[in-house]
């Protein structure tokens, strides 16, 4: 079939939608760059999820940890420490064993209603992702908080400022403000991060994979895997370059106020390690 033909079947099927069965014998360049374009509607899925939701638990994992209150602190510190301090890529499989398999060893009454949504990638690698980037984002936000200036924080209370009100209308922007280059960084390695839903315990349902599922599968029946990771590069380049431009948008939008010269720009800065 045509380029396009292949488009029409194949765009959505990631999600279940279109051709069911994946192509073989000659396996076209076109198939190659619409499945696993296909498959990055699941990528952008974990990394948008992840941090929206990761974010707000990152602001209030940031506040636990800069609180004066010992119970608060505690509990924000180690949760920061152990999912900063252990490989994501070991997460997964903890997690899958958690939240799947030792319920089915220990379990005497039969729960798998309640398990079986965790055992799918669609939720729990998403939840995985969602507290690995909450406690590496709490961090970078601890930090901009720490790095307040104090004259922002003696002019709020000259204003009679105090309680929550100082908090929404100086602090917390502030924060926003220093934080959000580094915060950016996180967001597109985040994004990054994804591929290892691929490797972890989570299956791919009625092969409805990720774009390291597709590319993977045309590795091995082509026995060229020069043809499909460059694909899966080409498309997260395409991402990141989009991610770059939202955030850098948001944080012209969070510095309108300073002089051109003081504004923090946005760089790019990949982590060789997570």
């Amino acid at each position: 079939m045509s380029c396009w033909e292949t488009v029409q079947a194949y765009a959505f099927r990631s999600l279940g939608y279109g051709e069911r069965l994946l192509p073989r014998g000659e396996i076209s360049l076109c198939e190659q760059v619409t499945l696993i374009g296909s498959g990055m509607i699941w990528n952008i899925y974990f990394g948008v999820l992840a941090l929206f939701f990761g974010f707000f638990f990152a602001v209030t994992l940031a506040v636990a940890k800069n609180s004066h209150a010992k119970w608060v602190r505690k509990p924000a510190e180690w949760f920061i420490f152990v999912f900063r301090g252990s490989p994501l890529f070991i997460q997964f499989f903890l997690a899958y064993f958690a939240l799947v398999r030792l319920p089915e060893e220990i379990g005497t009454l039969d729960i798998s209603w309640l398990t079986d949504p965790f055992a799918k990638a669609w939720l729990g690698a998403l939840i995985v992702l969602f507290l690995n980037t909450a406690a590496y984002a709490g961090e970078i936000f601890y930090g901009a908080l720490r790095s307040i200036p104090k004259g922002d924080l003696d002019a709020a209370d000259a204003y009679g400022m105090s309680g929550f009100k100082r908090f929404r209308r100086v602090v917390y922007p502030t924060m926003l403000r220093l934080a959000w280059p580094a915060y950016t960084n996180e967001a597109i390695f985040l994004f990054h991060a994804t591929t290892l839903v691929y490797f972890s315990g989570f299956p791919a349902f009625r092969q409805q994979g990720d774009a390291l599922y597709y590319a993977s599968y045309f590795a091995d029946r082509t026995f060229n895997p020069f043809v499909p990771y460059p694909i899966v590069a080409m498309f997260f380049i395409i991402l990141t370059l989009i991610v770059i431009t939202v955030f850098s948008l948001i944080n012209r939008h969070l510095n309108r106020h300073l002089p051109a010269e003081r504004r923090a720009r946005v760089r790019y800065r990949p982590n060789l390690i997570r």
